[in-house]
């Protein structure tokens, strides 16, 4: 994966004025707030994906 995937807005206010943080990759900035913050991804879980329990048609 080449691309870095963009939060589309800050966790702590809303703002979508985001711009990438110089502290690595995963790392954001919001200028509405004036907080910096990063997002990992953690991995797979091991159980899976699990089939729709809500009674639909599963799909």
């Amino acid at each position: 994966m080449s691309e870095r995937a963009a939060p589309f807005y800050c966790p702590y206010c809303g703002d979508e004025d985001l711009r990438p943080n110089e502290q690595g990759h995963g790392a954001w900035e919001c200028a509405g707030c004036n907080r910096a913050f990063q997002l990992k991804f953690l991995g797979l879980l091991a159980r899976g994906l699990q089939p729709n329990s809500t009674g639909g048609d599963g799909i």
